[in-house]
């Protein structure tokens, strides 16, 4: 998931922004353990002299994290000698790669990447290995056709190494959630991952396996609310998931919730017509809806949980609607008041109360629910539909998105019939003006200074 360290918690796609950020970037060598087998790979009796899989990063704090190296099943690899070592890279890039590390080479022997296949290589600076685990998404566009796998901060990372067999106790997670490692990380405990960089890197050198570092900009995921970049983390969470079908009940018919979410798209009017393609296309690519937050404000999820198995109280549909009733009657500081034995009894000792709280976009993406059947019925058999929804385009990612999931889910079709994008108020830059960057003019300002004419012609 997306993890703030600002907010302490993970977010949804929809408070993710994308800004310019300078990054270092390192290419790191992994010394091989099983010399044997790569010497088989590339077709050699054995190796002359010490061999190291190169891969490159813009996340230097990753590299304590590391468990696994990735190659391209198809790629061509090459084992080249630079002198004093032997290294892997993809044969497509070893000349940009000699020039990135200031090195000449040659080209001993070349091996598709499904030859290195659960190969190991050592950690550079810690006592474990890192074996070749094989992966689509590795690119030749850029680096050195090897990735490097920290299955706790990469999706890909993630998916990759548990396809492998790693089980989730098994993955390393040093960064806790405010950015700080683990005190007990050798080298690095207590520093914050992002002035952790430049000793990392200062440790690849010692250690005699960094090959170059350079700084790039780049395109970086950050915090809407405070514009500060964020992490993949993993962690346990609660998802809502977009490809489980659902069989039962006048919604299901068997569809999951993204095939009746698109289904719902084909539905709606969109005013303009081009807000259709954008809300479909995100549909059709999110991942599954992370719905939970580790805030100390919001609606609680009243979920109890078994503190040895982790499964959810067998009554806890029952437990929530008693949840619900002390909610209405005390408000939302009822359930974090609670004391588990209250509704659990004896059998409180035996689980966990949890303190994450819904993302607020399950509570804007259900109000149709609170409003078309309660404030201002309108009484459909089948679930209300509102006429219209309307909202600025950044709602496509955010309440009219949640809306359709929810609608979705519970209706089978989307809370809406029309859904019309207005656009926003720009400055001098052509950035949306918002109370965040501070670069709003207030109407009243414009109004005592010139009239309220100027600003109904401007509107107008």
């Amino acid at each position: 998931i997306y993890w703030c360290f600002d907010c302490g918690s993970a977010l949804a796609e929809a408070e993710v922004e994308y800004q310019d950020k300078q990054s270092p970037t390192i290419d790191v060598g992994f010394p091989v353990e099983d010399a044997g087998k790569l010497a088989a790979a590339f077709g050699l009796a054995s190796l002359p002299k010490i061999a190291y899989a190169v891969i490159w990063t813009t996340t230097p704090w990753t590299i304590p994290a590391n468990q696994a190296l990735n190659a391209h099943p198809e790629f061509t690899y090459a084992l080249v000698d630079v002198g004093d070592k032997l290294l892997v890279l993809a044969e497509e890039l070893v000349e940009s790669c000699l020039s990135r590390f200031g090195l000449q080479g040659q080209v001993l022997a070349t091996c598709l990447g499904a030859a290195l296949e659960l190969i190991r290589f050592r950690h550079p600076f810690y006592e474990r290995f890192s074996p070749v685990y094989l992966a689509d998404y590795v690119a030749l566009d850029a680096g050195t056709g090897l990735v490097h796998s920290a299955p706790a901060y990469g999706e890909d990372d993630f998916y990759s190494c548990k396809r492998y067999g790693m089980h989730n106790d098994e993955i390393i997670n040093p960064v806790q959630s405010n950015g700080v490692y683990v005190e007990s990380l050798p080298f690095f405990g207590g520093q914050f991952v992002w002035k952790a960089n430049p000793q990392i890197v200062a440790k690849l050198a010692e250690v005699g396996c960094l090959l170059a570092s350079d700084k790039i900009t780049h395109s970086y995921m950050h915090c809407w609310r405070h514009k500060t970049p964020l992490i993949y983390r993993a962690t346990a969470q609660w998802f809502v998931g977009m490809d489980r079908e659902v069989s039962s009940g006048q919604t299901g018919n068997g569809a999951t919730l993204r095939e009746r979410s698109l289904a719902a798209i084909e539905q709606t009017e969109f005013v303009p017509a081009w807000g259709k393609a954008r809300l479909h296309g995100m549909i059709a690519g999110r991942p599954d809806w992370c719905i939970s937050r580790q805030r100390t404000w919001g609606v609680p999820i009243p979920f109890f949980l078994h503190k040895e198995s982790g499964e959810l109280h067998p009554r806890t549909t029952e437990l929530m609607e008693q949840v619900a009733q002390r909610v209405e009657q005390q408000g939302i500081e009822a359930w974090f008041k609670l004391d588990a034995a209250e509704l659990l009894g004896d059998e409180a000792a035996h689980y966990d109360k949890i303190s994450d709280t819904l993302d607020v976009w399950f509570d804007s993406g259900t109000t149709h629910w609170h409003v078309l059947r309660g404030s201002h019925p309108l009484g459909h058999v089948s679930g209300p539909r509102a006429d219209l929804y309307l909202e600025g385009s950044d709602q496509h990612r955010g309440w009219f998105h949640s809306s359709l999931l929810t609608g979705c889910a519970i209706d089978g079709h989307a809370p809406y019939k029309e859904l019309l994008t207005h656009g926003f108020v720009v400055d001098e830059s052509g950035r949306k003006m918002s109370k965040s960057l501070g670069n709003v003019i207030a109407p009243q300002e414009v109004n005592d200074s010139m009239g309220a004419d100027i600003l109904r012609l401007w509107v107008s």
